[in-house]
């Protein structure tokens, strides 16, 4: 397979339906899972990617086998290539990179995601970690760095999306944080 060019996600309340999606999702295209996992509350995640039509062709196929077990679904076509290592967790952040923190929290892993594409595309920022829902009750979480008023912009844009998908819990910007709270990716 190519390199991922886009993401698809599908969020559903039951464990059980979500194996099944998750198989007809990947008969349905040639698409790479990047996120299958039950998360917290007893729901199941399925983050895949891919081209553009085969992560359409794969969601389609999820959300019309899913019925009522449905939560959220995304589908994020040309997504900034920064979301795939903060969602594979393996972003380490240089000392002179780690300056203003930005935090978005979201009640869905899914709209996490949809937040933080926007952040990279709208402003100069490192998005350095997405939680996807694991031991935060079902949340999510993006956090990033940059320069102050990049970092206010990439918040900015994130939340409007979480937002507009009635999905946003909180928007942080600290602009001198304690190097102790970048401890985990330097």
């Amino acid at each position: 397979m190519a390199i991922a060019t886009s993401v698809g996600v599908v969020e559903l309340s039951s464990i059980g339906v979500g194996y099944q999606i998750e198989d007809e999702m990947l008969k349905a295209a040639t698409v790479k899972v990047l996120i299958a996992r039950t998360i917290c509350s007893g729901k199941y995640i399925i983050v895949i990617g891919g081209s553009v039509s085969d992560v359409e062709t794969a969601v389609r196929a999820g959300l019309a086998a899913a019925g009522e077990a449905i939560i959220d679904h995304l589908i994020c076509p040309n997504v900034h290539q920064s979301v795939f290592p903060a969602l594979g967790q393996s972003v380490t952040l240089s000392p002179g990179e780690a300056d203003a923190l930005g935090v978005i929290e979201t009640f869905s892993g899914t709209s996490v995601i949809a937040a933080a594409d926007a952040a990279a595309k709208a402003a100069r920022v490192t998005i350095f970690r997405i939680h996807v829902a694991m031991a935060l009750g079902g949340k999510g979480l993006c956090l990033m760095t940059g320069a102050v008023a990049d970092v206010r912009t990439g918040v900015q844009v994130a939340a409007a999306e979480a937002r507009r998908r009635g999905l946003l819990v909180s928007e942080v910007v600290i602009p001198r944080p304690s190097r102790e709270l970048f401890g985990d990716y330097l």
